[in-house]
């Protein structure tokens, strides 16, 4: 694989691809890991951080154990902080990094399929506040992203899934090539094939990578990476992420398909084509874990609205987005269509 390298405002994000974890930590001040992650790079003796694992752990309280492990080993704004792991450290590590002497230099390390196509690349660094996710952050790409695609085969199914999901909805937005990709190799995708996985990374960094170079701060398409979020912002906070990440978005997905059939805007053969592939990776389509009243309530709080009031990234087919706000009437009517289903 080739490397990549992506201008994003300000700032300069240079992609590089490793066989395995040697030398992926040369040169760094500060490496901060999770349990789970601190596994992989056993053979690294530099100084280090290990926090603990999860969506529970995104808080203040670790962003300060950061910072302070910064200032105890005397790092400046010339030093480099290095955050491995998945979409939850890699977004702690860089929004420390952005607030450290006002910004040091970060080196992202995506452990996870998520984090590897999605959360690790673009600047969008921050925590959960109050129980809704993400409400506090930066826009601080990293200076560096070093991929080992070997890591996707140590992941737990549950999380291979998690991160496939944004790579199904960056071909969704603007890859007719790897849409069919995903439909025509299911089997060889399902089992992580090494010849495959790659292309589905470096495809989906391309996609977001050329949304974020054209619009950082998301002040017009970058919004479109929303596709199927706000839904599943929601349906995360309600359920305190008993839903993962993936899995949230997926639901989120159907959820936006059928509202913009609603709207008219969308074909229900599309809705049928992306339905027929999210159930051939068997994602789960249906909720029953809360009242759609409380996801509703929850979407009021969406960082995506404005003026008050939330939109909602459509489709009117395959790479055709628009964002548009809608009636909470007729968002609470697709909301009850799970209920309906049992």
């Amino acid at each position: 694989m080739d490397d990549m390298t992506f201008n994003l405002g300000e700032y300069t994000t240079s992609v590089q691809f490793f066989a395995d974890s040697h030398r992926i930590l040369d040169q760094v001040d500060l490496a901060v890991f999770d349990e789970n992650t601190w596994p992989l790079f056993s053979s690294y003796h530099g100084p280090k951080l290990v926090l603990p694992p999860g969506e529970t752990s995104k808080h203040w309280t670790s962003v300060a154990a950061i910072m302070d492990k910064a200032l105890e080993l005397g790092l400046g704004r010339d030093s480099l902080i290095a955050g491995c792991g998945g979409g939850v450290l890699c977004d702690m590590t860089a929004f420390a990094a952005s607030l450290y002497m006002r910004g040091c230099k970060v080196r992202l390390i995506p452990t996870t399929l998520l984090s590897m196509v999605d959360a690790a690349l673009g600047g969008k660094t921050g925590i959960d506040y109050h129980g809704y996710k993400n409400l506090v952050g930066t826009f601080y790409p990293a200076k560096e992203l070093y991929i080992c695609p070997a890591f996707v085969a140590t992941l737990p199914n549950k999380e291979f899934k998690s991160g496939l999901a944004e790579v199904i909805k960056s071909a969704m937005l603007k890859d007719a090539g790897l849409l069919e990709l995903l439909e025509h190799s299911v089997p060889l995708i399902s089992v992580r094939d090494p010849n495959v996985v790659p292309e589905l990374i470096v495809r989906s960094l391309q996609v977001k990578g050329k949304v974020v170079e054209a619009d950082l701060r998301e002040t017009g398409e970058r919004a479109f990476l929303n596709l199927g979020h706000t839904f599943a912002h929601a349906l995360e906070t309600v359920t305190n992420f008993k839903w993962s990440h993936g899995e949230a978005v997926v639901w989120g997905i159907a959820k936006a398909l059928r509202l913009g059939i609603l709207l008219g805007e969308t074909p229900p053969a599309y809705e049928q084509r992306i339905l027929n592939l999210l159930k051939s990776y068997n994602y789960q389509l249906i909720q029953n874990d809360v009242p759609p009243e409380d996801i509703l309530n929850a979407m009021k709080n969406d960082k995506k609205k404005k003026a008050g009031k939330v939109r909602f990234i459509l489709q009117k087919g395959p790479q055709s987005t628009f964002m548009t706000e809608v009636d909470d009437a007729l968002v609470l009517k697709v909301l009850q269509l799970d209920n309906q289903k049992n």
